[in-house]
């Protein structure tokens, strides 16, 4: 890790479902565009979907033979 001073700064997230949020950073850019957020990622927003991987394996115990 670097040692000194390390100089950060406040800067803008942007995402694309269009929240913004203020944030420090040691990024030289003001604004910092992200493609996903808590706003709108599925384990954050309770979207997310289980019941596929649920499905998923009991398919790889049928491709495999292995019971319960």
């Amino acid at each position: 890790m670097k040692k000194g001073n390390i100089e950060q700064k406040e800067v803008t997230f942007k995402c694309l479902c269009g929240n913004t949020f203020k944030a420090m950073s040691t990024s030289k850019e003001d604004e910092i565009h992200v493609e996903i957020c808590s706003q709108c990622h599925p384990f954050y927003t309770g979207k997310q979907g289980t019941a596929t991987l649920t499905g998923n394996v009991e398919k790889f115990k049928q491709k495999y033979g292995m019971k319960n």
